[in-house]
């Protein structure tokens, strides 16, 4: 499970930064590359290109509630529940041994 939630973070994150991209190109250039691509900004397969890079980033403003609510150590993620419990079994294996 958390090997997919990684891999849609990253998918998403990609497209958001094309998006960006391709925006800083239409802003100082005037050069739009998904319609250069893709058959114009009215071809329908722009259109959905431009749809799913705009999802992408409504799904990447969730990722701001989850490095709010973990922490990355190398390749595993701790969060602060997994904290907690490791703390309250610490302190009641501490009480166990007095």
């Amino acid at each position: 499970m958390r090997s997919s939630s990684k891999a849609l973070d990253m998918t998403a994150l990609t497209l958001v930064v094309i998006g960006a991209i391709n925006w800083g190109l239409v802003g100082l250039f005037k050069l739009d590359v998904i319609a250069t691509l893709f058959g114009g900004m009215e071809s329908w397969f722009s259109r959905i290109i431009y749809a799913v890079i705009g999802l992408a980033g409504l799904y990447c403003l969730s990722l701001y509630s989850k490095m709010s609510q973990e922490r990355y150590t190398g390749d595993q993620s701790v969060t602060d529940r997994d904290l907690d419990r490791d703390h309250y079994q610490n302190l009641a294996r501490s009480g166990d041994d007095h």
